[in-house]
């Protein structure tokens, strides 16, 4: 009842069955309490009038496959015989052996072709299209896939994308169909292009100009920031469909989640034990992987009992030299750059009444209010975090705006929009007498009409706003949103990934004359251990990297489409071809690599050469969302839970480090008794011991007072609450 829960959940529920097949995807699904609960739909299935997955299917008749399509459920199919995508056919599209392999129910038999009902559309269609974006899926071991397929919706955008040396195909249908490109509605030519719009002339049906407006610089919900790129440039012609604006992660309309690097297999000083890895100072300087961030901080400005709370600059107890970035109403500016600790928006909240003498409110009365009464609740900038301002948002209620206020935002509005209706006007007469043909001056002035129409609107949108107020819940009188973006190079402890579950972090970034470099002297971009390869079982990272470099070499992209994709001996051609064009480019035998793409390396630092030799090649590489900016935290003092009075856990509480049950046994075992006391008392929540013990260290003197931990209070009270009279009587 209640459906499935992933505490109750077995394991016939999680595991994979035949009738998946084509309708949910064997692989991609999480690593952990809801591996095989939470599951992807294939590139192919589609769910039916009834609710149920179905998956398409060619007929087949008499051994000749047909082009007709049939969608069938997982109930119907379980009564044919259906055979692979990639079976073998004749120009006829008859079956070219006299065994066909296939499958029926949970079984995969050898029939014959005139058995044969159904025949798959594709190798691809088992699969999601997560899983379908692995070249060389077949040769990667299951649980490696997974983590692939997983890893790669964790990509960040970079700033600089690039498509994959070896693809499987799908990549330009995979970014037209996430949303992320802006694609043509209809025919026509391109008239203008600006960073945020793209307006085209369509002849098409209704004749008129279709205007594309471009998401600029928006924060996603993971921070990461949507940008979009004009692909198109003045006087193109543009066919319904194409692609004229690139957005994130894309590169001419192609999905391009990360960077084709230079990659050697090789064990370096240490430095890439267990999974770590060795990057090139160069993947730093030249911004393969920076990406650029945009943070949202909110405050509101509350009613409490003790009157309203107030945005202002007028903050009590702080400098001249903190509020230098705040304007007139407390408010940081944009542009500004900031730091951790220093104020985004000024805000005071009135304190609670103190025992107040007669002549205090007196006085109170006659000079207002004095500076104690409020404190400083304003909005900072939490550890960690440094950028700039790039935009703020002021929401108001509306009854809290003066008559004067409200005139005087509406008059700044209108004139700002005069300014643009004016400079508008004046650029389309410019234009016009500049044109000599009338149909373009036709174009011209219908185009800048409708642009006159948008500000229009956009003006009416403003000034409602302003005189209605925005709607806030109750209570809450202001709400600001602060914007402050950030760029992040890659540094030591960013995680890097591969397609094929290969994940590591960086331990090092080695400068460039260090990295072991290839015998023409070119240093490599990353060097990852031999060792993650052999127990993993993803063979599929060096069939990339080996074609990746071929790829490189002959400067084309390879497709190795899923389960259909280049062979080993194929591969190995393309490794040959590309040394043939490298020898013809009049390259010397001993810069080639082997033919399975082997290569001495020599030291970067003494130049000596590797003992063996060292597989290399071009992996495409991704950077994941964990940052290591957004996970280092340390703590001297901070925030205690008022129950038990020790420190609060996590980074985003300002906690301390667990020192957990395992973590007291360690100490135990090794006989550190004075230690062990310490962190579970005076360091955690021994509050008196703690008040003692500092004043004791400031006196200098000897340690010796040891107070009851809070912790063992509350256990007294619980046994209390039970019904046993424990008392804890101090001995003499």
């Amino acid at each position: 009842p209640g459906g499935l829960h992933r505490k109750h959940a077995g394991f016939e529920v999680r595991d994979v069955h035949h009738t998946h097949y084509g309708r949910i995807c064997p692989i991609e699904t999480p690593e952990g309490p809801n591996i095989g609960l939470i599951t992807s739909l294939t590139t192919y299935a589609r769910v039916n009038e009834y609710g149920l997955l179905e998956t398409p299917y060619r007929k087949v008749e008499n051994g000749k496959v047909l082009d007709e399509i049939v969608y069938l459920t997982a109930d119907k199919e379980d009564e044919y015989i259906i055979a692979q995508a990639n079976a073998p056919l004749d120009k006829n599209n008859f079956f070219a052996t006299d065994l066909v392999a296939a499958r029926y129910r949970g079984d995969f038999p050898l029939v014959s072709p005139k058995k044969v009902n159904y025949m798959d559309i594709s190798p691809m269609q088992i699969v999601s299209v997560s899983t379908a974006l692995i070249p060389f899926l077949e040769h990667d071991d299951a649980n490696r896939a997974l983590m692939g397929s997983n890893m790669q919706r964790q990509a960040v955008p970079i700033l600089h994308t690039e498509v994959p040396l070896v693809s499987t195909g799908i990549e330009s249908r995979v970014a037209r169909d996430s949303g992320a490109l802006i694609i043509a509605k209809r025919s026509g030519e391109v008239l203008r292009v600006t960073a945020d719009e793209i307006f085209i002339w369509s002849e098409e049906g209704n004749p008129g100009i279709d205007i594309y407006k471009l998401r600029k610089y928006q924060r996603s919900n993971q921070d990461s920031c949507i940008n979009q790129i004009p692909l198109v440039k003045k006087g193109d012609k543009v066919k319904k469909d194409e692609v004229i604006a690139d957005g994130v992660c894309t590169n001419n309309g192609e999905l391009a989640l990360g960077k084709n690097l230079l990659v050697a297999f090789l064990p370096w000083e240490g430095y890439n034990f267990e999974d770590a890895i060795l990057v090139s100072e160069r993947v730093v300087k030249d911004d393969i992987f920076t990406s650029v961030h945009i943070q949202e901080f909110r405050i509101e400005a509350r009613d409490t009992k003790m009157g309203p709370e107030e945005i202002t600059r007028d903050i009590p107890n702080v400098g001249a030299d903190d509020l230098i970035n705040l304007d007139e109403n407390g408010l940081i500016r944009i542009g500004a750059e900031v730091r951790p600790g220093d104020i985004l928006v000024g805000k005071v909240t009135p304190k609670g009444e103190q025992a107040v003498t007669p002549e205090e409110r007196l006085l109170k009365v006659i000079f207002g209010k004095k500076a104690e009464d409020v404190q400083d609740a304003s909005l900072r900038v939490p550890p960690g975090v440094k950028g700039k301002v790039i935009g703020i948002r002021l929401f108001v209620r509306q009854e809290k705006l003066t008559k004067k206020e409200k005139d005087k935002g509406l008059e700044e509005i209108e004139n700002k929009y005069e300014k643009e209706i004016e400079n508008l006007r004046l650029e389309r007469k410019e234009k016009i007498e500049n044109c000599r043909e009338q149909t373009e001056k036709e174009k011209i002035r219908q185009l800048y009409l409708e642009k006159e129409q948008e500000l229009k609107y956009k003006l009416t949108k403003e000034k409602e706003t302003l005189k209605f107020g925005d709607e806030l819940p109750v209570t809450i009188n202001k709400i600001v949103k602060v914007y402050i973006a950030s760029l992040k190079k890659m540094q030591v402890g960013d995680k890097l990934a591969g397609r094929h579950g290969n994940k590591g972090v960086i331990a090092k970034i080695l400068a460039e004359e260090d990295m072991p470099f290839l015998p023409d002297g070119t240093p490599v971009d990353v060097v990852f251990s031999p060792l993650c390869v052999p127990s993993r079982m993803n063979i599929g990272q060096l069939l990339e990297s080996m074609l990746g470099w071929s790829a490189k070499v002959l400067n084309v992209q390879m497709i190795s489409p899923v389960f259909n994709g280049a062979k080993e001996n194929e591969i190995k051609e393309k490794v040959k071809e590309a040394k043939e064009e490298l020898r013809q480019r009049g390259i010397r035998e001993e810069y080639l690599p082997t033919e399975d793409c082997r290569i001495t390396l020599y030291d970067g630092r003494t130049g000596e050469p590797f003992a063996g030799k060292v597989t290399i090649g071009y992996m495409y590489l991704i950077k994941l969302i964990h940052l290591v900016e957004d996970k280092i935290h340390a703590r001297s003092t901070g925030p205690y839970s008022l129950i038990t009075r020790q420190p609060l856990g996590g980074k985003a509480q300002f906690g301390g480090q667990r020192f957990g049950e395992m973590e007291v046994w360690a100490l135990e075992g090794y006989g550190a008794a004075h230690t062990l006391q310490e962190f579970l008392t005076v360091k955690s929540d021994d509050v008196p011991g703690r008040t003692k013990m500092y004043e004791t260290i400031i006196k200098g003197e000897p340690i010796s007072y040891r107070g009851v931990p809070e912790s063992f209070k509350v256990l007294v009270r619980e046994l209390q609450g039970l019904g046993l009279n424990i008392e804890l009587k101090k001995g003499e």
